[in-house]
């Protein structure tokens, strides 16, 4: 069957000294022999054939010689119309005719039955002749379709452009951003997609400066970025990558990727490093955890987010700052202890944890809970900062790895501020060591000398006329007595009389009976108005009892001790001595060591320690009324008013 050829094209391209000229030229001068090898041209994986002024065949390789379906040598020297396959006979050797009448270039599609495929044949004029060459079309086409399914395969958007800067192709990337068809755009300008991307006159001018720089060579690629517009109106960032090619008329090719996200990423990891100079600067821990959740709601996109630090003395989560949004929503967060909710359990993992669907998650909190997905991260061993969303699936890797260089930055400045914290407290506790020291010194001296001087007078008088040495002696021994536990109250001052140990329930009436004998206080010396109990360190407070009784003593020769729960009902104690009033006429002040003596120093800082406010009131006899206040474990119990501790 003969398939008509499906088109024909003369081509107005005049006659030249090209390639087809030489193959007619192959013939020596004066010669009617046909040259039949020409060895460059057999290679040619495309057919070529020459023929002379009466259209007979003078060359041929063998692609040729395939077509036409016969050998080299039963071809050469028959005219074309005789030499061709029937299925080809009615399909070019017009063309030729008009090619060698017209001398223009002409070119046909034929198909060739046997082999069932296509061909394109283009035959050229010369002076004694015709050049031709055949083309395979559909090993052509195979390859064009295999290039166009590369390109459709490419994410990113590309578009060919020829030497006209007209546009060759585009794929469906391409098309699909800026919503348009192809149809539109093949064949325009590259202005044309400029317009439909929102490119800006400036940026356009740098795109076609980039075009002529590949094109002539002066630069391998050119790369811009420069904002754009796509298909829905969305503004978003292009990365232009301008790069050479030959492909048919093409000569540059365009390609576009959109790296809005990617420039997104970059700006909030460079807000974050910024977060994280406050983060440094902050010294709250209140402050830092606030500051971080902000920043997880303005920069990461995060609006119902929440951190809980670790309570240590309760041992539960606390939380400590919120979004706006998250208060209003829930109107505040609860507290978590062990063993309950995802929050403690990461917490305890010390893994960050995301939950796509908080509906296919077992043992909630609060099974009721809005909130359809959430990320919970570890903030080290100072708690978590956890997020949630209304949505399910609404994060994904990229917000859990910014969250984690968040919380790790979080981490970081409370680790500083408990650093920082505790070399305060330890300056501080240096200080007041240092402080005590220098107290000892003064007191010690003064008190020290005083001591000595009463026992060298006690001395004098002894060796008088008529004063018994046993009673001076009993008088001396009972100042050395006081002279020791003088001694004892410096050693409680010089270690860190701050310092508490472990906090038990004491009965206030046992607590005097075991502080009185070392103060060397008979029975009858101390009398409890009223009982109560409270907690505390029990050694420490019994020394703070036996400064207190020691400093009411050493007062006057008839002790008597008065002690109980506060007057007006609040949460203490007195200790007085029984002459005092409670309202002294004389001044009420903090207890000081310096001024009060050394007894009261011991007994001031052990309160202190304990949390509690010490005072002392003065009469002008210098009798002294001492009160305990603020002691929030003291309950007051069955009255035992006017009665003294029992001596057993």
């Amino acid at each position: 069957m003969v398939v008509p050829p499906t088109s024909v094209r003369i081509d107005d391209a005049g006659s030249s000294e090209d390639g087809p000229r030489r193959f007619a030229r192959a013939k020596p001068e004066g010669s009617d022999v046909t040259v039949r090898s020409i060895p460059f041209v057999d290679r040619i994986a495309d057919g070529v054939f020459a023929l002379d002024e009466r259209l007979r065949v003078t060359y041929l390789n063998d692609e040729a010689a395939a077509l036409f379906g016969a050998d080299r040598g039963d071809v050469l020297g028959k005219r074309v119309d005789e030499a061709v396959p029937d299925t080809l006979e009615d399909q070019f050797p017009a063309a030729f005719y008009r090619a060698a009448d017209g001398g223009l270039p002409a070119t046909v599609e034929l198909y060739h039955h046997e082999r069932d495929a296509r061909f394109e044949l283009r035959a050229y004029p010369v002076e004694d002749g015709l050049s031709a060459f055949v083309l395979e079309l559909d090993d052509r086409e195979r390859r064009v379709d295999r290039r166009a399914a590369v390109l459709e395969a490419i994410d990113d958007g590309v578009v060919t452009i020829d030497g006209n800067r007209r546009i060759l192709g585009v794929n469906e990337a391409m098309t699909s951003f800026l919503g348009a068809d192809r149809a539109d755009l093949v064949g325009e300008g590259v202005d044309a997609i400029a317009a439909l991307a929102g490119v800006a006159d400036e940026d356009l001018e740098a795109i076609r400066r980039g075009i002529g720089d590949v094109e002539s060579g002066l630069a391998r690629q050119r790369r811009l970025e420069l904002p754009v517009t796509d298909g829905d109106g969305s503004e978003r960032v292009g990365e232009l990558r301008l790069v050479p090619i030959r492909d048919g008329a093409a000569s540059v090719a365009a390609v576009v990727r959109d790296v809005t996200d990617r420039r997104e990423y970059e700006r909030v990891v460079e807000s974050l490093h910024e977060v994280t100079r406050w983060l440094l600067e902050a010294d709250d821990p209140q402050e830092i955890c606030a500051v971080a959740v902000h920043a997880g709601s303005d920069l990461l996109g995060l609006p119902i987010s929440g951190v809980w630090l670790l309570e240590d003395e309760r041992g539960y989560l606390e939380p400590v700052a919120g979004t706006a949004e998250a208060y209003d929503e829930f109107g505040g967060f609860p507290r978590f202890g062990p063993g309950e909710g995802l929050v403690w359990d990461a917490f305890e993992a010390g893994e960050v944890e995301r939950f796509d669907d908080l509906r296919t998650v077992d043992d909630l909190y609060n099974p009721d809970t809005p909130l359809r997905s959430e990320v919970i991260a570890p903030i080290g061993t100072h708690g978590v900062l956890m997020t949630g969303s209304f949505e399910p699936e609404a994060f994904d890797e990229t917000d859990v790895e910014l969250l984690s260089t968040l919380v790790e930055n979080t981490r970081a400045a409370l680790d500083r501020t408990e650093r920082e914290r505790a070399l305060r407290e330890r300056t501080e506790r240096i200080e007041r060591q240092t402080e005590r020291l220098e107290a000892i010194a003064r007191l010690l001296s003064r008190d020290l000398e005083c001591q000595l001087e009463r026992v060298g007078t006690l001395l004098d008088e002894g060796d008088g006329d008529d004063r018994e040495l046993p009673l001076a002696e009993r008088e001396v021994e009972s100042i050395l007595e006081r002279t020791d536990r003088l001694v004892d109250d410096v050693r409680e001052l010089a270690r860190d009389a701050d310092a508490v140990g472990a906090r038990s329930r004491l009965d206030l009436a046992t607590a005097v009976e075991d502080a009185r004998p070392a103060v060397g206080l008979e029975p009858d010396a101390v009398r409890l108005v009223g009982e109560a109990t409270l907690r505390a360190d029990r050694d420490r407070f019994r020394h703070l009892l036996e400064s207190a009784f020691d400093a009411i003593a050493a007062r006057t020769d008839d002790v008597a001790i008065e002690i109980g729960p506060l007057e007006d009902g609040s949460r203490g104690l007195f200790v007085r001595d029984a002459e005092a009033v409670a309202a002294a006429d004389g001044r009420t002040e903090a207890v000081d060591g310096v001024r009060e003596g050394t007894e009261l120093a011991v007994l001031g800082a052990i309160a202190r320690a304990h949390g509690w406010r010490p005072l002392v009131e003065r009469n002008r006899r210098d009798r002294l009324r001492i009160a305990i206040r603020e002691i929030a474990t003291l309950e007051r119990t069955e009255s035992g008013s006017g009665s003294r501790p029992s001596a057993t």
